[in-house]
């Protein structure tokens, strides 16, 4: 196997199969691993068609690029480091993705203050901060029926309280689960 370019991300499967995304060095950005992205995208089903997705915390937007491959009806990728955005533009300019919606700006800002509701959030800050705990807090309002939520961290994830662990996994040093909303829960949103 050839080896790949540093700070590059090949998409795995979909539209874009093995197109790859390209990102600058940037603090604390990690793409989400290949073989995570496999289980995570294997636990969410193959086709995403019709599915709105935001992408918190976007760094390469692998993610998200990934959901759109899939048919996503939609991927909003939130990042607040200007040179990554720019990158993320330019990866969106080169695959053609007209479904992308790019948000420079803090993603807790926007989980804060957006009034859209999506079916599946991404949520992988940089590690270390306590980000991950904090974007969950944000986002019950967000969710539409069903929903479900990716978390990936350099520690054990916790389902917080109205929360449940839907599958769990980890791959060396990350940390990855999905939640979805308990059912008393989702019935009030």
């Amino acid at each position: 196997m050839a080896q790949r370019r540093a700070n590059t991300v090949r998409i795995i499967a979909g539209e874009w199969r093995s197109r790859l995304i390209s990102f600058p060095p940037a603090a604390g950005l990690r793409p989400t691993p290949d073989r995570v992205r496999e289980t995570l995208f294997n636990w969410l089903g193959q086709d995403l068609v019709g599915k709105g997705c935001l992408d918190l915390f976007a760094g390469s937007g692998v993610l998200g690029f990934e959901a759109l491959s899939r048919g996503a009806r939609e991927a909003v990728l939130v990042e607040a480091s200007a040179p990554v955005a720019r990158a993320l533009a330019a990866t969106a300019a080169r695959l053609g993705a007209r479904r992308v919606r790019l948000v420079t700006g803090d993603a807790l800002e926007f989980a804060a203050r957006t009034h859209e509701t999506f079916d599946i959030v991404f949520v992988d800050p940089p590690y270390g901060r306590g980000l991950a705990g904090e974007a969950l807090a944000l986002l019950p309002r967000l969710l539409a029926p069903g929903a479900r939520v990716y978390v990936e961290d350099d520690r054990p994830v916790d389902a917080p309280p109205g929360w449940r662990k839907a599958r769990s996994g980890r791959a060396g040093a990350v940390h990855y689960c999905l939640l979805e909303r308990e059912a008393s829960d989702r019935a009030g949103d």
